[in-house]
Protein backbone atom coordinates (compact mmCIF):
# COMPACT_ATOMS: atom_id res chain seq x y z
CA UNK A 1 0.00 0.00 0.00
CA UNK A 2 1.39 3.65 -0.59
CA UNK A 3 0.59 5.62 1.90
CA UNK A 4 -0.07 9.74 1.45
CA UNK A 5 2.40 12.81 0.94
CA UNK A 6 1.24 15.41 3.20
CA UNK A 7 3.53 18.62 2.54
CA UNK A 8 4.05 20.81 5.26
CA UNK A 9 4.93 24.28 4.29
CA UNK A 10 6.79 26.30 7.36
CA UNK A 11 9.63 24.53 9.55
CA UNK A 12 8.10 25.58 13.16
CA UNK A 13 7.03 23.73 16.13
CA UNK A 14 3.42 23.30 14.39
CA UNK A 15 5.38 20.80 11.69
CA UNK A 16 7.76 19.70 14.42
CA UNK A 17 4.53 18.01 16.13
CA UNK A 18 2.41 17.67 13.28
CA UNK A 19 4.85 15.18 11.77
CA UNK A 20 4.85 13.32 15.12
CA UNK A 21 1.27 13.01 15.16
CA UNK A 22 2.02 11.36 11.83
CA UNK A 23 4.24 8.62 12.72
CA UNK A 24 2.29 6.01 14.09
CA UNK A 25 -0.36 6.43 11.03
CA UNK A 26 2.59 5.93 8.56
CA UNK A 27 2.17 9.60 6.65
CA UNK A 28 4.65 10.01 4.65
CA UNK A 29 5.54 14.02 5.83
CA UNK A 30 7.49 16.49 3.67
CA UNK A 31 8.81 19.56 4.84
CA UNK A 32 9.54 23.34 3.23
CA UNK A 33 11.69 24.82 5.61
CA UNK A 34 13.28 28.25 5.92
CA UNK A 35 16.40 26.58 7.34
CA UNK A 36 18.09 23.14 8.11
CA UNK A 37 17.54 24.53 11.49
CA UNK A 38 13.98 24.64 11.82
CA UNK A 39 12.38 23.11 14.80
CA UNK A 40 10.67 20.42 12.21
CA UNK A 41 13.69 20.36 10.08
CA UNK A 42 15.53 19.20 12.80
CA UNK A 43 13.48 15.51 12.76
CA UNK A 44 11.59 15.48 9.54
CA UNK A 45 13.26 13.29 7.01
CA UNK A 46 12.70 14.70 3.72
CA UNK A 47 13.40 18.48 3.98
CA UNK A 48 13.17 21.00 1.09
CA UNK A 49 14.95 24.40 2.60
CA UNK A 50 13.51 27.28 0.32
CA UNK A 51 11.56 30.44 0.29
CA UNK A 52 7.64 29.73 0.07
CA UNK A 53 7.38 33.40 -0.92
CA UNK A 54 9.01 31.81 -4.29
CA UNK A 55 5.86 30.44 -6.40
CA UNK A 56 8.90 28.29 -8.71
CA UNK A 57 9.56 27.08 -5.20
CA UNK A 58 5.95 26.12 -4.36
CA UNK A 59 5.48 24.64 -7.34
CA UNK A 60 8.77 22.28 -7.29
CA UNK A 61 7.79 21.51 -3.97
CA UNK A 62 4.06 20.58 -4.03
CA UNK A 63 5.00 18.38 -6.76
CA UNK A 64 5.67 15.52 -4.56
CA UNK A 65 2.74 15.90 -2.57
CA UNK A 66 -0.41 14.26 -2.38
CA UNK A 67 -1.66 17.40 0.28
CA UNK A 68 -0.36 20.94 1.21
CA UNK A 69 -1.11 22.29 4.75
CA UNK A 70 0.88 24.74 6.72
CA UNK A 71 2.59 25.67 9.76
CA UNK A 72 1.57 29.29 9.49
CA UNK A 73 -0.69 31.27 7.18
CA UNK A 74 1.59 33.97 5.25
CA UNK A 75 1.97 31.76 2.07
CA UNK A 76 0.51 34.36 -0.71
CA UNK A 77 -3.00 33.54 -1.24
CA UNK A 78 -2.15 34.14 -4.74
CA UNK A 79 0.10 31.04 -4.74
CA UNK A 80 -2.14 29.13 -3.45
CA UNK A 81 -4.82 30.00 -5.84
CA UNK A 82 -2.11 28.53 -8.59
CA UNK A 83 -1.04 25.58 -6.63
CA UNK A 84 -4.62 24.72 -7.06
CA UNK A 85 -4.94 25.09 -10.36
CA UNK A 86 -2.30 22.83 -10.96
CA UNK A 87 -4.36 20.44 -9.35
CA UNK A 88 -2.93 19.88 -5.99
CA UNK A 89 -4.63 19.78 -2.84
CA UNK A 90 -4.51 22.47 -0.87
CA UNK A 91 -5.39 22.28 2.83
CA UNK A 92 -6.78 25.05 4.41
CA UNK A 93 -7.59 26.33 0.31
CA UNK A 94 -6.67 29.90 -0.05
CA UNK A 95 -10.58 31.01 -0.04
CA UNK A 96 -10.78 30.04 3.38
CA UNK A 97 -7.07 30.94 4.90
CA UNK A 98 -7.74 34.34 3.23
CA UNK A 99 -9.68 34.74 6.79
CA UNK A 100 -6.43 33.92 8.95
CA UNK A 101 -4.33 36.22 6.40
CA UNK A 102 -6.47 39.37 6.80
CA UNK A 103 -7.76 40.81 9.48
CA UNK A 104 -9.81 43.21 7.49
CA UNK A 105 -11.31 40.22 5.32
CA UNK A 106 -11.87 38.11 8.45
CA UNK A 107 -14.11 41.13 10.13
CA UNK A 108 -16.03 41.14 6.92
CA UNK A 109 -16.91 37.75 6.61
CA UNK A 110 -17.61 37.26 10.41
CA UNK A 111 -20.12 40.32 9.90
CA UNK A 112 -21.79 38.47 7.21
CA UNK A 113 -21.86 35.14 9.20
CA UNK A 114 -23.16 37.11 12.39
CA UNK A 115 -20.36 36.64 14.49
CA UNK A 116 -20.20 38.52 17.49
CA UNK A 117 -17.29 41.04 17.25
CA UNK A 118 -15.54 44.31 18.83
CA UNK A 119 -16.65 47.48 16.88
CA UNK A 120 -14.21 47.62 14.05
CA UNK A 121 -13.20 49.31 10.80
CA UNK A 122 -10.20 49.78 8.29
CA UNK A 123 -8.94 53.24 8.89
CA UNK A 124 -6.74 55.10 6.57
CA UNK A 125 -4.54 57.38 8.55
CA UNK A 126 -3.90 59.11 12.26
CA UNK A 127 -7.35 61.36 11.54
CA UNK A 128 -9.43 58.67 10.83
CA UNK A 129 -8.34 56.67 13.86
CA UNK A 130 -9.67 59.99 15.85
CA UNK A 131 -12.63 59.77 14.10
CA UNK A 132 -13.55 56.13 14.79
CA UNK A 133 -12.33 56.66 18.78
CA UNK A 134 -15.10 59.28 18.32
CA UNK A 135 -17.68 57.23 16.90
CA UNK A 136 -17.54 54.71 20.35
CA UNK A 137 -16.07 55.40 23.76
CA UNK A 138 -13.02 57.56 22.75
CA UNK A 139 -9.66 56.12 23.28
CA UNK A 140 -7.95 53.91 23.31
CA UNK A 141 -8.69 52.00 20.62
CA UNK A 142 -6.71 48.71 19.38
CA UNK A 143 -4.98 48.91 15.69
CA UNK A 144 -4.01 45.81 13.82
CA UNK A 145 -1.89 45.16 10.52
CA UNK A 146 -4.30 43.65 8.56
CA UNK A 147 -1.48 41.14 7.00
CA UNK A 148 1.62 39.92 8.60
CA UNK A 149 0.81 39.82 13.03
CA UNK A 150 1.24 37.41 15.23
CA UNK A 151 1.83 36.59 19.05
CA UNK A 152 1.25 40.23 19.88
CA UNK A 153 3.28 41.75 16.61
CA UNK A 154 1.83 44.05 14.30
CA UNK A 155 -0.92 45.23 17.28
CA UNK A 156 -1.12 48.61 19.00
CA UNK A 157 -2.96 49.91 21.95
CA UNK A 158 -3.40 53.49 20.89
CA UNK A 159 -4.40 56.32 23.69
CA UNK A 160 -4.88 59.45 20.68
CA UNK A 161 -4.36 60.19 17.34
CA UNK A 162 -0.35 61.29 17.78
CA UNK A 163 0.33 57.76 19.13
CA UNK A 164 -1.11 55.97 15.63
CA UNK A 165 1.60 56.84 13.49
CA UNK A 166 3.93 53.76 13.67
CA UNK A 167 1.03 51.07 12.33
CA UNK A 168 0.83 52.87 9.15
CA UNK A 169 4.39 52.78 8.28
CA UNK A 170 3.71 49.06 7.24
CA UNK A 171 2.42 50.02 3.73
CA UNK A 172 -0.59 47.52 4.85
CA UNK A 173 -4.22 48.06 5.66
CA UNK A 174 -4.46 48.95 9.25
CA UNK A 175 -7.53 47.81 11.20
CA UNK A 176 -9.07 49.97 14.55
CA UNK A 177 -10.95 48.06 16.77
CA UNK A 178 -12.37 48.41 20.52
CA UNK A 179 -10.66 48.13 23.21
CA UNK A 180 -12.37 45.63 24.41
CA UNK A 181 -12.76 45.51 28.58
CA UNK A 182 -13.06 41.61 29.02
CA UNK A 183 -13.11 39.21 32.22
CA UNK A 184 -10.96 36.67 30.39
CA UNK A 185 -9.83 35.30 26.77
CA UNK A 186 -10.80 32.14 25.76
CA UNK A 187 -10.23 29.64 22.65
CA UNK A 188 -12.68 27.45 20.65
CA UNK A 189 -10.89 24.38 18.78
CA UNK A 190 -12.59 22.39 15.79
CA UNK A 191 -11.24 20.38 13.52
CA UNK A 192 -13.46 19.81 10.18
CA UNK A 193 -12.62 17.44 7.29
CA UNK A 194 -13.21 17.76 3.26
CA UNK A 195 -16.09 15.84 3.33
CA UNK A 196 -17.71 18.19 6.25
CA UNK A 197 -17.45 16.15 9.23
CA UNK A 198 -15.94 17.96 12.52
CA UNK A 199 -15.77 17.74 15.70
CA UNK A 200 -14.75 20.18 18.70
CA UNK A 201 -12.61 20.50 21.49
CA UNK A 202 -13.73 21.65 25.10
CA UNK A 203 -13.39 25.43 25.34
CA UNK A 204 -10.34 26.32 26.67
CA UNK A 205 -9.40 29.85 28.90
CA UNK A 206 -5.54 31.31 27.48
CA UNK A 207 -3.84 33.60 29.81
CA UNK A 208 -1.80 35.69 28.25
CA UNK A 209 1.57 37.47 29.13
CA UNK A 210 2.78 40.69 27.29
CA UNK A 211 1.03 39.49 24.33
CA UNK A 212 2.39 35.90 23.98
CA UNK A 213 0.14 32.58 25.68
CA UNK A 214 1.66 31.61 28.56
CA UNK A 215 -1.13 28.95 30.17
CA UNK A 216 -3.44 26.99 28.55
CA UNK A 217 -6.90 25.54 31.02
CA UNK A 218 -8.59 22.79 29.28
CA UNK A 219 -11.29 23.14 29.99
CA UNK A 220 -11.95 26.78 31.04
CA UNK A 221 -12.74 26.68 34.56
CA UNK A 222 -16.13 28.02 35.34
CA UNK A 223 -17.61 28.52 32.11
CA UNK A 224 -21.62 28.25 32.06
CA UNK A 225 -22.05 25.12 30.14
CA UNK A 226 -24.69 27.09 27.65
CA UNK A 227 -22.00 29.70 27.17
CA UNK A 228 -19.35 26.53 26.19
CA UNK A 229 -21.30 25.36 23.72
CA UNK A 230 -22.66 28.59 22.13
CA UNK A 231 -18.86 29.04 21.83
CA UNK A 232 -17.95 25.68 20.28
CA UNK A 233 -21.40 25.73 17.77
CA UNK A 234 -20.18 29.30 16.71
CA UNK A 235 -16.41 27.55 15.74
CA UNK A 236 -18.45 24.62 13.78
CA UNK A 237 -20.45 27.52 12.27
CA UNK A 238 -17.81 29.71 11.30
CA UNK A 239 -15.36 26.61 9.71
CA UNK A 240 -18.67 25.44 8.05
CA UNK A 241 -19.51 28.62 6.40
CA UNK A 242 -15.68 29.72 5.18
CA UNK A 243 -14.58 26.12 3.98
CA UNK A 244 -12.33 25.74 6.73
CA UNK A 245 -10.09 21.98 5.65
CA UNK A 246 -8.30 21.10 9.00
CA UNK A 247 -7.79 22.60 12.79
CA UNK A 248 -9.35 26.02 13.28
CA UNK A 249 -8.64 27.89 16.65
CA UNK A 250 -11.52 30.62 17.53
CA UNK A 251 -9.88 33.10 19.59
CA UNK A 252 -12.46 34.67 22.07
CA UNK A 253 -13.13 37.40 24.67
CA UNK A 254 -15.33 36.76 27.29
CA UNK A 255 -17.40 40.07 28.48
CA UNK A 256 -20.03 40.88 30.48
CA UNK A 257 -23.49 42.00 29.20
CA UNK A 258 -25.40 44.78 29.75
CA UNK A 259 -27.18 42.42 32.21
CA UNK A 260 -24.30 40.92 33.82
CA UNK A 261 -24.42 38.25 31.86
CA UNK A 262 -21.29 36.29 30.06
CA UNK A 263 -20.81 36.94 26.25
CA UNK A 264 -18.58 36.23 23.90
CA UNK A 265 -16.60 38.20 20.77
CA UNK A 266 -14.63 36.45 18.34
CA UNK A 267 -10.96 38.15 18.57
CA UNK A 268 -8.94 36.18 16.22
CA UNK A 269 -8.90 33.17 13.62
CA UNK A 270 -5.90 30.70 13.20
CA UNK A 271 -6.47 28.05 10.51
CA UNK A 272 -3.68 25.24 11.63
CA UNK A 273 -2.78 23.69 15.04
CA UNK A 274 -2.62 26.53 17.55
CA UNK A 275 -0.78 27.27 21.22
CA UNK A 276 -4.14 27.13 22.66
CA UNK A 277 -5.12 23.19 21.59
CA UNK A 278 -1.52 21.76 22.65
CA UNK A 279 -2.84 20.27 25.51
CA UNK A 280 -4.57 18.30 23.54
CA UNK A 281 -1.52 15.80 22.91
CA UNK A 282 -1.27 14.58 26.28
CA UNK A 283 -5.19 15.46 27.52
CA UNK A 284 -7.39 14.53 24.81
CA UNK A 285 -7.87 11.18 22.99
CA UNK A 286 -7.31 12.98 19.34
CA UNK A 287 -4.66 15.47 19.76
CA UNK A 288 -5.39 18.58 17.35
CA UNK A 289 -2.05 17.39 15.41
CA UNK A 290 -3.70 13.99 15.07
CA UNK A 291 -7.04 15.28 13.95
CA UNK A 292 -5.79 17.97 11.75
CA UNK A 293 -3.91 15.28 9.68
CA UNK A 294 -6.61 13.23 9.54
CA UNK A 295 -8.78 16.07 8.40
CA UNK A 296 -6.23 17.54 5.34
CA UNK A 297 -6.60 13.87 4.33
CA UNK A 298 -10.00 13.05 4.86
CA UNK A 299 -9.95 10.25 6.88
CA UNK A 300 -12.45 10.06 9.39
CA UNK A 301 -11.96 12.30 12.94
CA UNK A 302 -10.38 11.34 16.12
CA UNK A 303 -12.13 11.55 19.46
CA UNK A 304 -11.74 15.30 21.10
CA UNK A 305 -12.76 14.38 24.21
CA UNK A 306 -10.64 14.91 26.95
CA UNK A 307 -8.62 12.35 29.30
CA UNK A 308 -8.58 13.46 32.62
CA UNK A 309 -11.19 16.46 34.55
CA UNK A 310 -8.50 19.09 33.62
CA UNK A 311 -5.21 19.40 32.00
CA UNK A 312 -3.02 22.53 31.75
CA UNK A 313 -0.41 23.84 29.42
CA UNK A 314 2.58 25.52 30.04
CA UNK A 315 4.54 27.27 27.46
CA UNK A 316 8.60 27.36 28.47
CA UNK A 317 9.93 30.50 27.18
CA UNK A 318 13.74 31.61 27.09
CA UNK A 319 15.32 32.58 29.61
CA UNK A 320 19.22 33.30 30.91
CA UNK A 321 19.35 29.40 31.59
CA UNK A 322 20.21 27.59 28.69
CA UNK A 323 20.56 24.44 30.22
CA UNK A 324 17.57 23.25 29.97
CA UNK A 325 18.27 18.88 29.25
CA UNK A 326 19.79 19.31 33.16
CA UNK A 327 16.45 20.60 34.52
CA UNK A 328 14.94 17.40 33.65
CA UNK A 329 16.42 15.64 36.21
CA UNK A 330 14.55 17.61 38.80
CA UNK A 331 11.08 18.14 36.65
CA UNK A 332 11.16 14.12 35.94
CA UNK A 333 11.66 13.21 39.32
CA UNK A 334 9.41 15.45 41.55
CA UNK A 335 6.63 14.69 38.87
CA UNK A 336 6.56 11.61 36.80
CA UNK A 337 3.45 12.40 35.52
CA UNK A 338 4.16 15.75 33.55
CA UNK A 339 5.16 15.98 30.27
CA UNK A 340 7.61 17.74 28.23
CA UNK A 341 7.59 18.91 24.89
CA UNK A 342 10.45 20.68 23.28
CA UNK A 343 11.24 22.56 19.94
CA UNK A 344 14.56 21.83 19.49
CA UNK A 345 15.12 25.90 19.44
CA UNK A 346 18.19 27.86 20.91
CA UNK A 347 17.24 29.36 23.71
CA UNK A 348 16.56 32.89 23.66
CA UNK A 349 14.63 35.31 26.07
CA UNK A 350 10.84 35.30 25.95
CA UNK A 351 11.02 32.81 22.83
CA UNK A 352 8.93 29.87 22.76
CA UNK A 353 11.15 27.12 23.25
CA UNK A 354 8.76 24.34 24.55
CA UNK A 355 5.39 23.79 26.34
CA UNK A 356 4.68 21.24 29.25
CA UNK A 357 1.46 19.18 30.30
CA UNK A 358 -0.16 17.98 33.17
CA UNK A 359 -3.66 16.67 33.92
CA UNK A 360 -5.48 15.25 36.81
CA UNK A 361 -8.55 15.55 38.62
CA UNK A 362 -7.31 18.78 41.02
CA UNK A 363 -7.04 21.59 39.06
CA UNK A 364 -5.21 23.56 41.76
CA UNK A 365 -2.75 21.02 41.75
CA UNK A 366 -2.60 20.25 37.86
CA UNK A 367 -2.00 24.04 37.79
CA UNK A 368 0.25 24.04 40.35
CA UNK A 369 2.29 21.79 38.55
CA UNK A 370 2.59 23.08 35.04
CA UNK A 371 4.03 26.39 36.51
CA UNK A 372 6.67 24.67 38.49
CA UNK A 373 7.48 22.08 36.03
CA UNK A 374 7.75 25.54 33.26
CA UNK A 375 9.59 27.91 35.88
CA UNK A 376 11.95 25.74 36.84
CA UNK A 377 12.90 24.73 33.26
CA UNK A 378 12.95 28.55 32.29
CA UNK A 379 15.44 28.86 35.41
CA UNK A 380 13.04 31.55 37.12
CA UNK A 381 12.80 29.02 40.19
CA UNK A 382 14.87 26.69 41.53
CA UNK A 383 13.40 24.62 43.93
Amino acid sequence: MTFPVVGMVGGGQLARMTHEAGIPLGIRFRLLSDTPQDSAAQVVADVTVGDYRDLDTLRAFAAGCDVITFDHEHVPTEHLRALEADGIAVRPGPDALVHAQDKAVMRTRLAEIGAPCPRNRVVTDPADVQRFAEEGDGFPVVLKTSRGGYDGKGVWIVRSAAEAEEPFRAGVPVLAEEKVDFVRELAANVVRSPHGQAVSYPVVESIQVDGVCDTVIAPAPGLPDELSARAQRLALTIAREVGVVGHLAVELFEVRGADGSSEILVNELAMRPHNSGHWTMDGAVTSQFANHLRAVLDLPLGDPRPRAPWTVMANVLGGDYPDMYRAYLHCMARDPGLKIHMYGKDVKPGRKVGHVNTYGDDLADVRERARHAAGYLRGTIDE
